[in-house]
């Protein structure tokens, strides 16, 4: 029983150890429960501090891509460029996440949009220089490290400008006005030249040098930019963004604390090769490796270059300063395209048949518009613009081949009406040559003169407005004037305005204003207008802008109701003052009118000087043609063989130089014998001139005697004033063109005396009424065996026919100087007459000879009583050639040869009569008249 107990007992204490031990393994297992618990509360709370960081740079991300967005807003580029380096930076350290990759997209994405907004801020710069807006692109493009980029972009930027603007011009003016607008914008700027009206091309011409000039004058500006030395800071955000700015970058970027190196030594700038078009979401990574190495240059170049950097200068003037003197140099450097692109635009638009169609005074107003032109050209690019030049020339040349077609079918209608009458004093001395002979009243006044400035593009070039070492200097008088073309634009609308509201202006009042503004100098040009004067005296520039003749008086009609006396009398006589004929003034006026365009158009002055001689050619010409010829044929010299050779050659050079306008022109056409337009409005489609009609004159002998002499003088006159515009006409003419005055002078209005003899003679043939006479001398006896003392009976006839010709002279309604030369003139006809009919003489004797010398004799006797002066001289070849009779046959040859006198045919027949009578050998004669022959020829 005791075991029983025991055992029961021992049950008993194992059953409350187990009880016990129960009690433990539940309480451990709870306690190891709650250990794992705050285990594992312990490893989130570790995680969730690990991501506090984190979390804080992507909140700060964001917040400074918010800052971005806003900086740029308010076109603060320079900060916002300076927070995107710190923006980069940490992005950059959560690249593995893909929320930053996300941000990091969208960087790229706000830097195109960015670089697209500082282009149309650039873009406004190139179209008007604002300093502060090209200021803050520079500065922007420095910090991003890519101030050659910003210097391509600037000229790329110009060059646009220029081809955009130019046809912006030309199809707002053209479509303006016109339903079929829509079809002139999609014209290219070529085909919008060829369809510009004659209207509308001053004033597509003055837009569109108002609008390059602005674009030059702004190119100037950013060339010769130069920022001040004071620099504050390259920063000005407002208060707020500030704050923000500081409070996410925990940083300064005060210029003053450190200056750029410090701002960015942290970070990184991006470079503007990032575009929004690359911003494709692809290579995401590779782009802001690209960034940030492209900032790396940006940041050492301050810091390497800050020790040559004085005390007085901060680091961003340094930057700035360099940034813009590399731009400057580039920009310098490709000035000289920029200029050629724009004289290749204007130069499409001078190819307008607008250009050629124009009238005078506006066509004057254009070549000054462009002259002035291509002096700011030259200023701005530094070297003289030949080929811009030769185009302007090429211009002005074909202008005046429809000008000079134009004045010479004035001329020719006139010529083909003239009747010869002088006109009378009264209304001569009211007409002024001063453009011709350089004595009157100046063309042109500049009130530039004192500036040296130079008005047209071949003038005096001391003012210095092409350096061709560089210096920008030179274009510093235009940027002190203003855009003169501008201005004139203004004066161009006022005018229309003007003329729609009070109906069409005067021709001529509208040309003197042309001519005379001083439009180089637009300032001085508005202080006359303002003060209320006129520029210059209105009536300087009457006759260069006279263009209608009247048909029935044949002058250039005009009104001559001036306060102000304007006569010949300091360069014409009186007997000049009653030479004048309708054709004289006309082709005065015309030449006058030329010398006048050779100062305004200097460049093709040359044209003009060959234009007055060609007017001269066909006024000389016409007049040999109405009254040099004669149809009967009188005996004597024919009108070939008494032609000085001086006169004759004047008329071959004449009929070469001249042939489209004296030549028959079988395709003439009708229209060009109307009436002759008193503007210029197409001169392109004026048709060639008839040729020189002088049928109807029946070559001169439907005219009296007073007008044949009318003739003469009024030929003579022109010739006389021609010889006093010599001097000034050299004058306007360069050195090297000296020849061609020389040549003009020399031969054609040297040979007017020439002419005016030949006329003369021509005039006492056809008065004289000597046909036959040749003839009568011939077959009268010469072979006579005794001298009887009478003479032969056709010196009787002879003097009677002399008796009439002074008759007619003397109620022919001339001057006694004229009869006297007519009359002497006519002695001479005689003698000619003479000397013909004794070398047709076939046999003769002894006596015969002394018979001639008788005839002589008697004829010298009769002649002496109607010729004032001793006519014995002017008979003396008859006398000369009588003798020959009696000479031994080897002096022939000799005698011939020094007698240029007798012609050929004169000389043989003297030769055959002498030996026929003194029984020469046939060998001997056959080989005097050989020789005779080969030296005559």
């Amino acid at each position: 029983m005791n075991l029983v107990r025991e055992l029961e007992k021992d049950l008993k204490i194992a059953n409350v150890i187990c009880k016990n031990g129960r009690r433990n393994l539940t309480s451990s297992m709870n306690e190891a429960s709650r250990d794992l618990i705050v285990h594992n509360h312990s490893k989130k709370k570790q995680a969730l501090l690990d991501m506090l960081p984190i979390l804080t740079d992507l909140r700060h991300a964001r917040v400074m891509r918010s800052t971005l967005e806003d900086l740029v807003e308010e076109g603060n580029y320079c900060k916002a460029f300076q927070v995107l380096s710190e923006y980069l930076q940490l992005l950059d350290s959560l690249s593995e996440f893909s929320a930053a990759q996300e941000m990091t997209r969208g960087v790229e994405v706000w830097l195109g949009r960015t670089l697209h907004k500082l282009d149309s801020l650039l873009l406004g710069v190139c179209q008007e220089f604002k300093e502060d807006s090209y200021v803050m692109v520079l500065d922007a493009y420095a910090l991003i490290g890519d101030v050659s980029g910003l210097a391509e972009k600037i000229q790329s930027f110009f060059m646009q400008e220029v081809i955009s603007e130019t046809h912006s011009v030309l199809k707002t003016i053209v479509g303006e006005d016109n339903s079929a607008a829509t079809q002139y914008s999609r014209l290219t700027y070529s085909d919008l030249c060829l369809q510009t009206p004659e209207s509308k091309f001053r004033q597509c011409l003055l837009r569109t040098l108002a609008v390059l000039f602005q674009l030059i004058y702004s190119y100037h500006e950013i060339m010769s930019f130069t920022p001040e030395m004071k620099v504050e800071s390259l920063i000005s955000p407002s208060s707020k963004t500030t704050q923000m700015v500081d409070s996410v970058t925990r940083s300064s970027c005060d210029p003053q604390d450190g200056g750029l190196a410090s701002a960015m030594s942290s970070g990184s700038i991006p470079s503007c090769t990032i575009s929004a078009e690359e911003s494709d979401g692809s290579g995401t990574s590779s782009s802001v490796q690209q960034v940030l190495q492209a900032s790396d240059s940006a940041t050492d170049e301050p810091r390497d270059s800050g020790d040559a950097v004085s005390c007085g200068q901060s680091p961003w003037y340094y930057l700035r300063k360099e940034s813009a003197a590399f731009v400057s140099e580039t920009l310098q450097r490709g000035r000289r395209n920029l200029w050629q692109l724009t004289t290749s635009r204007v130069s499409v638009l001078l190819s307008s048949p607008g250009a050629s169609s124009t009238s005078i005074h506006q066509f004057l107003k254009s070549y000054e518009d462009l002259s002035i032109f291509i002096l700011a050209g030259e200023a701005f690019c530094g070297f003289e613009v030949v080929d811009f030049r030769e185009k302007l020339k090429g211009v002005c040349e074909n202008y005046f081949t429809a000008f000079h077609r134009q004045s010479m079918h004035a001329l020719k209608m006139v010529l083909e009406k003239e009747t010869w009458t002088k006109l009378s004093p009264d209304t001569v001395q009211t007409i002024n040559f001063a453009g011709l002979v350089g004595d009157g009243a100046p063309l042109i006044i500049s009130s530039r003169s004192a500036t040296g400035s130079s008005r047209f593009p071949h003038s005096n070039k001391s003012n210095n407005s092409v350096d061709p070492s560089g210096n920008r200097s030179g274009f510093s008088y235009w940027l002190k004037s203003g855009n003169p073309f501008s201005a004139k634009l203004t004066h161009y609308r006022e005018d229309q305005d003007c003329s729609s509201a009070n109906g069409a202006i005067s021709r001529d009042d509208e040309g003197n204003d042309s001519i005379h503004d001083d439009v180089v100098n637009p300032k001085i040009r508005d202080k006359i207008r303002v003060n209320g004067g006129s520029p210059v005296s209105e009536d300087e520039n009457e006759d260069l802008l006279a263009d209608f003749i009247d048909e029935d008086s044949q002058l250039p009609r005009r009104s001559f109701t001036r306060s102000q006396s304007r006569t010949l009398s300091s360069h014409c006589t009186n007997e000049d003052l009653t030479a004048q004929t309708g054709s004289s003034l006309c082709l005065l006026r015309s030449m006058d009118k030329y010398a006048r365009l050779m100062q305004k158009l200097e460049i093709v002055n040359v044209e003009f000087f060959k234009g007055i001689c060609q007017l001269f050619g066909v006024f000389f010409y016409f007049v040999y043609q109405v009254f040099g010829q004669e149809n009967t044929n009188s005996g004597g010299k024919g009108v070939a063989d008494s032609f000085n050779h001086r006169l004759k050659s004047s008329l071959s050079r004449i009929s070469q130089e001249c042939e489209q306008w004296i030549k028959p022109n079988l395709t003439s056409s009708p229209s060009s014998s109307l009436a002759f337009p008193n503007t210029v409005h197409s001169l392109a489609d004026v048709t060639p001139a008839n040729p020189l009609n002088t049928s109807g004159h029946l070559s001169g002998v439907s005219f009296s005697l007073k007008e044949r002499c009318a003739a003469v003088d009024t030929v003579s006159l022109v010739a006389r004033i021609l010889h006093k515009s010599k001097a000034h006409l050299q004058s306007m003419l360069m050195s090297r063109n000296g020849s061609l005055v020389e040549d003009f002078f020399g031969q054609l209005v040297g040979s007017v005396p020439d002419l005016t003899e030949h006329i003369h003679r021509t005039t006492a043939r056809i008065l004289l009424h000597v046909n036959g006479y040749v003839d009568r001398i011939a077959n009268s006896k010469w072979e006579v065996k005794e001298l009887g003392m009478e003479h032969n009976g056709y010196v009787d006839l002879m003097l009677g026919e002399f008796k009439h010709y002074k008759t007619r002279l003397a109620h022919g309604g001339i001057s006694p100087e004229v009869q006297n030369r007519l009359l002497g003139y006519g002695v001479e006809i005689f003698a000619e007459i003479l000397v013909e009919g004794l070398s047709r003489i076939k046999r003769c004797t002894n006596e015969g000879r002394a018979l001639m010398l008788l005839d002589f004799q008697v004829l010298i006797n009769g002649l002496q009583h109607f010729v004032p002066t001793n006519v014995k001289p002017k008979l003396q070849i008859v006398e000369t050639f009588i003798k020959a009779y009696y000479l031994p046959e080897t002096e022939y040859v000799h005698w011939a040869r020094a007698r240029p006198e007798y012609t050929k045919a004169q000389v043989v027949g003297l030769v055959n009569l002498v030996a026929t009578m003194k029984g020469w050998k046939r060998k001997t004669r056959l080989e005097v008249i050989e020789k005779i022959e080969s030296a005559s020829a």
